[in-house]
């Protein structure tokens, strides 16, 4: 995540409680999210992503911007192999695409989540075990970090770096928002589903991005 914003420590809560189990133990939420490892030149970036179909994933641009290698690896710990990565032209997302299938993907919303509205992420804070963090959908507010996106979700649910690209999820499981940023106020914020969707439909999309080489 951006640096002045300040990361806290994430509370967990019970993943039997979370959504439809699997044979697993774990809910189709969980097993949607990737674990995202940039390796750049000088570098390593630690991140989250999700799947939107078999092999595509969905994370922040921050998290795959100057990659020589993208490292991804599922919650039972399945490396997946990548074949390349896209980037907006606005907002903080990037498009990747994966050799291999990935294990499941949500339902993306019609609409934004609303002021009230409970939230629930799934991601890899710091780079470490797969948490399940919830919250509440506090207000939108127009976009402190890029002006060209618009309003963006304010919310109390806790995130740290790491969590950068964190799905977020309506209380019927639902995709409704990307995790992005987190204020100095311990406030996360949110790419509603909403400019997922416009960018996801738009005539450019998302633009491929070229391959870091680093100088020997």
């Amino acid at each position: 995540m951006p640096e002045n914003y300040v990361p806290s420590v994430a509370k967990t809560t019970d993943s039997a409680k979370q959504g439809k189990l699997t044979a697993y133990g774990f809910s189709e939420a969980q097993r949607m999210a990737v674990r995202v490892r940039n390796v750049g030149c000088t570098t390593v970036t630690r991140g989250t992503g999700f799947a939107i179909d078999e092999r595509t994933l969905i994370t922040n641009r921050h998290v795959v911007d100057g990659t020589t290698t993208l490292q991804l690896s599922t919650y039972d710990g399945r490396d997946v192999d990548v074949t390349n990565s896209s980037v907006a032209a606005f907002a903080d997302l990037a498009l990747v695409r994966t050799k291999e299938d990935l294990d499941a993907f949500p339902i993306l919303a019609e609409n934004d989540p609303q002021p009230g509205d409970q939230l629930t992420i799934v991601g890899y804070p710091n780079g470490g075990a797969l948490t399940v963090t919830s919250g509440e959908a506090l207000y939108y507010q127009q976009d402190p970090l890029e002006e060209n996106l618009g309003e963006v979700l304010v919310s109390d649910a806790e995130v740290e770096r790491g969590s950068s690209g964190s799905a977020v999820l309506d209380s019927e499981g639902r995709l409704v928002g990307v995790v992005y940023a987190k204020s100095n106020t311990g406030h996360s914020f949110i790419i509603p589903v909403s400019s997922l969707l416009t960018i996801l439909a738009g005539a450019e999309g998302f633009n491929a991005q070229k391959t870091t080489t680093c100088n020997r």
